[in-house]
């Protein structure tokens, strides 16, 4: 059986939801952490399908059957490991790898690299409890890390000298460089991070790959972090999550903040669900990875211009992976501070407070699309009807895209064009339409927004009231919109009648010339219209 590279499969097994794999085949219901159906693989009416998506494998309780993503579409679809790992890569949007296994030699420099990574985690940890971290250790309470924060975080000091290369020089320099805690210059091997607050990086497996280090002279960056390693890459890999990995499933919902400080004093202070991207913007692998988890994710940034930016960025970015039943939201922090600032100084209650009054995906879309573009003009909502269109484009599926498009429409109708600030002049007044009719045209425009967009003037003068609840219409488009023509034109008629009447009046009082030939032209006028009032009809 062909086998590829395991950092492959596993990228498969990150980027694709085990969940939404299955559902294509099994109704599923959510119950406690895991998801249930009746068995694909034998008859049963009572479900005992189980799958777990935080540890990857689904198990049925009836016949035994057990496995992976993989394994799924080999027994389902009766193919081989091949085919289905190329169905998978097909639906994750990678690119099939040459297959190949790995070597031992691949094997051992893996786990040497995890045990350099992980005692090179314990000197920095014994380091911040010595004169030399004195400055990290003041800087890190200061922040309001407690020691066991500082333990659980496996938060350390890497000092001014050489000490990684020095203590790990029975090593060959290829392993060491390879970690990226070391380079090589022209005098030899030296330390990459050096006076430096050290934040190790884990895996989803709880094991330290990387590190991030903070700048404690004030230098610029901030934060540097392990330039990219055959076990860490910086776009595929989230700060915290592991972890954030049981609560997530247990709040139903993920946090992203913007820095790995907030993500640790959010997870410790009434929010353990909460993650953060690592040094670098949020990208699409990340969006995958926490997908698979739980697809309800609240964003929450700083509300200055970056922040919002942010936010418009991760709002195109989680759109492809929208689902009906997905809660996305945004959340900003005002007033120049970020979350570690708002829980030390308020405390829990006003972060949740920022959570909760998190605006909805559908909300926050709808806000930057106004801020953005100048409404008031036909100009400015072309512009944002073609933004709209273009984000809304990228949600795979079809309905729901349809529904957040009819909620757009409705906005559109209601907000953009003013209905209750807009006058309809007119010389000759025109009977009021009657309740029903008011009804009938209320219903159409609540089921077919898109008719208020091409009938708006006409739709004004009539001052009806657009925002009172009705019963939507059964009619279709087509008729809906031959019902308002017929309306318009009913109207324009008694309009033209009116004048008639008011013509004749004049001619009888004075008979002049003028006056003739004007009512002649409106009786032609009234011919026509009747007759094209009379086609619509029929044709209905």
């Amino acid at each position: 059986m062909a086998k590829y590279d395991n950092s492959f499969t596993d990228e498969l097994r990150a980027r694709l939801s085990l969940v939404d794999v299955i559902s294509r085949r099994v109704s599923l219901v959510k119950k406690g952490n895991n998801y249930w159906g009746c068995c694909p693989f034998h008859n049963e009416k009572t479900p005992s399908f189980s799958i777990s998506e935080e540890k990857g494998y689904y198990h049925c309780f009836g016949c035994g059957e057990h496995g992976d993503i993989i394994s799924f579409v080999m027994k389902t679809e009766n193919v081989d490991f091949k085919t289905a790992i190329k169905e998978l890569a097909d639906l994750a949007g990678l690119k099939l790898p040459e297959v190949k296994q790995k070597t031992s030699e691949q094997i051992e420099l893996e786990q040497t690299y995890i045990k350099i990574t992980d005692d090179a985690a314990k000197i920095y940890q014994d380091l911040l409890y010595t004169e030399s971290g004195k400055d990290a250790l003041d800087y890190i309470k200061k922040r309001g890390f407690s020691d066991e924060m500082i333990k659980k975080y496996r938060i350390g000091y890497a000092p001014k000298n050489n000490i990684i290369s020095s203590k790990f020089s029975d090593i060959k320099k290829e392993k060491l460089i390879s970690t990226g805690l070391v380079r090589e210059g022209d005098y030899g091997l030296y330390d990459f991070f050096r006076h430096k607050l050290m934040f190790p990086i884990f895996n989803a497996h709880n094991q330290i790959v990387a590190f991030s280090g903070r700048s404690l002279d004030g230098t610029e960056p901030k934060y540097i972090n392990t330039t990219d390693t055959e076990l860490f890459h910086k776009r595929q890999t989230i700060f915290g999550f592991n972890f954030a990995r049981e609560a997530i499933h247990q709040k139903n919902r993920s946090i992203i903040v913007e820095g790995q400080i907030d993500a640790i004093q959010m997870q410790n202070h009434g929010f353990p669900e909460t993650v953060a991207p690592l040094g670098t913007a949020l990208t699409e692998d990340h969006i995958a990875i926490l997908c698979k988890s739980n697809r309800n994710i609240i964003f929450c940034f700083d509300g200055d211009n970056a922040g919002k930016k942010a936010a418009t960025r991760a709002c195109n970015l989680v759109l492809p992976f929208l689902r009906d039943k997905s809660d996305v939201k945004f959340a900003f922090v005002t007033g120049g501070k970020d979350p570690d600032e708002i829980l030390k100084t308020s405390g829990e209650s006003a972060m949740k407070k920022i959570i909760d009054n998190a605006l909805s995906l559908i909300d926050f879309l709808w806000k930057i699309t106004n801020e953005n573009y100048s409404i008031s003009t036909p100009a400015g909502r072309s512009q944002a009807e073609k933004f709209l269109k273009e984000s809304l484009s990228k949600i795979t599926d079809k309905i729901f895209q349809n529904e957040i498009e009819q909620d757009f429409n409705s906005r559109k109708f209601n907000e953009w064009h003013n209905w209750k600030l807009k006058k309809y002049e007119q010389e000759i007044e025109v009977p009021d339409i009657d309740n029903n009719m008011i009804k009938n045209i209320q219903s159409i425009i609540q089921t077919y927004p898109e008719l208020a967009e091409k009938y708006v003037d006409f739709l004004t003068s009539l001052k009806i009231n657009f925002d009172e609840e009705v019963q939507k219409t059964n009619l279709s488009l087509k008729d809906a919109e031959n019902s308002i023509i017929s309306i318009q034109i009913k109207r324009n008629l008694d309009t033209l009648l009116l004048k008639q009447k008011e013509l004749t009046n004049k001619l009888l009082l004075n008979n002049d010339v003028s006056i003739k030939k004007e009512l002649d032209n409106l009786n032609l006028e009234i011919e026509k219209t009747k007759k094209y009032l009379e086609i619509l009809i029929n044709n209905d």
